[in-house]
């Protein structure tokens, strides 16, 4: 306890130092506006791919750090997980070929990963959210061996007080907690950004917030976590949640969370956002600066602001500002960060350009978006695309309200082409990038409803872990043709691998819809449950989801020769009939040694266990469905 308080007044010390560094940025930053230090005559563009990486079972591969250690080139860096990586492209002056020049440095870029991934026996692959990614891969273990990642989850879950709550609904319902942040690495992301002049941040800004949802609901590519169907982006309730360190009060306390919208338009500068995410969020990290950023003013150099920008990636607007420094000139930059990765290196740059269309040409053609729509209408429109896609209703200029495809198809295609050509950007490219765009709304195949259609296309053929990597093998394989997710077929079971990749764990080919009663419960209640589920096994859990027993059909029919009602003063408790302290395995288990457990003990269950929680069972009627499965295989061969 000693140590820990030395720590924790080290920690506080620290943190004071920071924030002084902090304000004197800020105020720093003041000044460079004033005196108009910000590079003010070009826009440029931008961009960051994060990507999964993920083994011959097309589950998350944690290898990121040899992979970008062979790969040897700046431009990729790590991130959260082991299994994610990041690429940093170059930025280039928004005109002429620029998206082309985009899409061929990412193609370049994603063609090293794979080369280097594939030596490891691993591949790469573009999706918003990776379909068989669990909850067993998001231990600590599986965090990248950074410091400042560490230190991040330190901090955070500390504000937090205790475990993230994880609740959406879509066609499934997810509830569940995890105790750090690393759900954080079930999202990847394609973040665009664009180079503007301080003068003209507040209106561009403005206009990035408005055209969020409308960009969002066609490029929505994230319908599937843990096997839930939820939102068409399933990553924007996620991420939100994933980091949410507010707490909840006795009072109807207003608290923004660290990944937001925004709460209004900003009506002059960045300097704006900047207070408000000083003033609202909880410094988290710290670092060591040296720098008089007045000095460096006073000599004409772009100052470092290293504490500002430090605390800057810790609050995660959905738009966010960025201070960079390019060529010695300090400069802003809009972080789109709505965009999900994939479903192919062409859609990413349709939805680019697309984004980048529209903040050219509401501009152009309107100005001042504040004077036409309510702030709330844009919010309301973000989450509405997050969870319905090209199915929402959007409001738009003046408050009318309109399906998504028709917003985007009578409105604002025109619109982005308008702003891509005041841009001058390369009439070709324009044709090919909108036109994707277009053709994928008019087809209604996003890269969710795709998702969506081939895992209702299977139908309940084999479990729901090899439906899972069939999906995510069949994106793998048709990214790899380049052709955009409008043209894709369906995937098909048999693209996963078969059976030899889908059912090596437990947690691959357990039930999690479980059947349970509690130990106080009557005896009554777990006999008409088994005769109404078809079941054998009915487990007894406590108030926590701790598993407490299990009561087989067996000792119910033991029970009926020594039952006798008269004798007892109510109905019997389930607790008298219960197999207490019962073994049990954990979801890494391997299917194999499930088995032999099972087999040599006469066993007809194992309850699964995590973290002392139960979270599903293996029984054997469902390993002899799965060994009906296979036998057919093989006589069919």
């Amino acid at each position: 306890m000693g140590d820990q308080d030395v720590q924790e007044k080290v920690r506080q010390e620290e943190l004071r130092v920071f924030l002084k560094h902090l304000l004197e940025d800020v105020r720093a930053f003041e000044r460079m506006l004033e005196i108009g230090m910000f590079e003010s005559d070009t826009r440029r563009i931008g961009a960051e791919q994060e990507v999964f990486l993920v083994d011959r079972r097309w589950r998350p591969a944690p290898i990121a750090p040899s992979v970008i250690e062979e790969i040897d080139d700046p431009s990729f860096t790590t991130e959260l997980a082991r299994f994610n990586l990041e690429i940093n492209l170059d930025p280039l002056s928004f005109g002429g070929d620029c998206l082309r020049q985009m899409e061929n440095q990412l193609e370049e870029a994603l063609e090293k990963a794979r080369s280097c991934a594939a030596r490891q026996d691993a591949a790469v692959v573009l999706t918003g959210i990776l379909p068989t990614i669990n909850k067993s891969d998001l231990e600590l273990d599986n965090m990248t061996p950074n410091p400042r990642y560490l230190a991040l989850n330190e901090a955070l879950t500390r504000l937090r007080g205790g475990d993230y709550e994880l609740h959406l609904t879509g066609m499934d319902e997810l509830h569940a907690h995890h105790d750090s942040i690393m759900v954080e690495a079930c999202n990847t992301s394609f973040q665009v950004h664009f180079q503007v002049g301080a003068d003209e941040f507040a209106q561009l800004y403005n206009i990035a917030q408005a055209v969020a949802g409308p960009v969002l609901s066609a490029a929505v590519n994230s319908a599937l976590l843990f096997g839930k169907r939820l939102w068409r982006e399933t990553r924007i309730g996620l991420f939100q949640q994933s980091i949410d360190t507010r707490r909840t009060t006795p009072h109807l306390r207003e608290q923004t969370p660290r990944v937001s919208f925004g709460r209004r338009w900003v009506r002059s500068s960045a300097l704006e956002i900047i207070r408000e995410d000083i003033a609202r969020f909880r410094t988290v990290l710290a670092t060591e600066t040296d720098e008089d950023p007045f000095e460096a003013i006073e000599r004409g150099e772009a100052p470092q602001l290293k504490a500002l920008r430090l605390h800057l990636g810790t609050v995660y607007r959905w738009n966010r500002v960025c201070y960079g420094i390019m060529n010695g000139k300090p400069h802003l930059r809009i972080e789109n960060r709505i965009l999900p990765s994939g479903p192919t290196i062409r859609d990413e740059m349709a939805n680019a350009a697309f984004w980048y269309g529209l903040v050219s040409g509401v501009l152009t053609v309107h100005g001042d978006v504040t004077k036409r729509m309510d702030f709330d209408d844009t919010q309301t429109n973000f989450f509405a695309a997050a969870q319905n896609g090209l199915n929402a209703q959007l409001i738009w200029f003046d408050g009318k309200l309109q399906p998504a495809d028709r917003l985007i198809l009578e409105t604002l295609l025109p619109l982005a082409r308008e702003g891509l050509q005041a841009s001058s950007i390369d009439e070709g490219d324009i044709d090919t990038y909108l036109g994707t765009i277009e053709e994928r709304v008019r087809a209604g195949r996003t890269g969710a409803q795709w998702q969506l259609s081939s895992l209702a296309g299977m139908g309940g053929k084999g479990p729901l872990s090899e439906r899972l990597a069939a999906i995510t093998a069949a994106t793998a394989f048709r990214q790899a043709t380049g052709r955009p997710v409008h043209t894709w077929e369906p995937a098909e079971l048999s693209e996963g691998g078969g059976w030899k990749r889908n059912y090596t764990s437990v947690e691959q080919c357990m039930d999690t819809d479980l059947v349970t009663v509690n130990e106080h419960e009557p005896v009554d209640l777990v006999a008409h449950l088994m005769e109404w589920n078809h079941i054998r096994h009915v487990l007894v859990e406590d108030d926590a989801n701790r598993l407490v027993g299990v009561v087989s059909q067996r000792a119910l029919l033991r029970l009926v020769g020594t039952y006798h009602p008269e004798q007892l003063e109510g109905p019997m408790p389930v607790r008298e009939v219960m197999i207490t302290d019962p073994v049990t395995v954990s979801p890494e288990t391997s299917t194999l040694e499930a088995i032999e457990m099972m087999r040599s003990n006469r066993w007809a269950c194992l309850p699964v266990v995590k973290n002392g929680h139960l979270v599903g069972i293996v029984t054997e009627s469902m390993f002899m469905a799965i060994a009906a499965t296979l036998l057919e295989e093989k006589l069919t061969e």
